[in-house]
């Protein structure tokens, strides 16, 4: 156990030599779309690893990335009401074996160390693998009839890496660290009405 945690701290401050900002993802599309079966998101960032990050993953760290969204009802009275809410936690790890990349993907809450993760995909480079991190398209983002008719609703969503998943040697210090320090997160309106439907007839 002891060995292990020295090999871990050396590690850790190797990764932590490597000082080299990350930048925050660029966001060239992002939409809503409403319909009978809910509200969808789709997003697609311009994700490009800091040298740190890609050297961890070459190490051997998995490296956890999280979407994150929530559709609000505004509001002038009070604070704007929370009307649905999604995650989705995807994982990259690097396998030596086989010299491909493997992104796991959960839609659990964040949960630490127990997170479970279901659908796996594996990609011949580090660029495919994070661009199909750096991606959703047809996420549900508000289930069937969660949606009043005429209301304002607003989606707000939320694309990080999640230090908090990482094991627990390598969360020391990370936090200042601006090479580990990825994220963005934007709103955007969502139609008034599902796709398809006429706009009400002025009187």
């Amino acid at each position: 156990m002891r060995r292990w945690l020295t090999c871990a701290l050396l590690m850790l401050g190797c990764l932590l030599a490597v000082d080299v900002s990350a930048r925050e993802p660029e966001v060239p599309q992002q939409e809503v779309r409403r319909s009978g079966d809910g509200a969808q998101l789709a997003v697609r960032l311009v994700l490009e690893p800091s040298a740190a990050v890609e050297d961890a993953l070459l190490k051997g760290v998995p490296i956890y990335f999280v979407w994150q969204a929530e559709v609000v009802r505004e509001r002038w009275y009070w604070t704007d009401k929370r009307i649905s809410s999604a995650t989705r936690v995807l994982r990259v790890a690097y396998q030596p074996l086989t010299r491909r990349w493997r992104v796991s993907v959960s839609t659990e809450a964040v949960g630490g160390v127990g997170q479970q993760f279901a659908l796996h995909q594996s990609f011949d480079s580090l660029a495919d693998a994070l661009s199909s991190v750096s991606r959703v398209a047809g996420w549900q983002i508000a289930e069937p009839g969660r949606l009043e008719e005429g209301v304002r609703y607003t989606a707000q969503w939320r694309f990080r890496l999640d230090l908090s998943l990482l094991p627990r040697p390598f969360q020391i210090g990370m936090a200042n660290q601006p090479g580990w320090d990825v994220e963005v997160q934007r709103s955007i309106e969502v139609p008034a009405r599902n796709e398809g439907d006429a706009a009400p007839e002025a009187r």
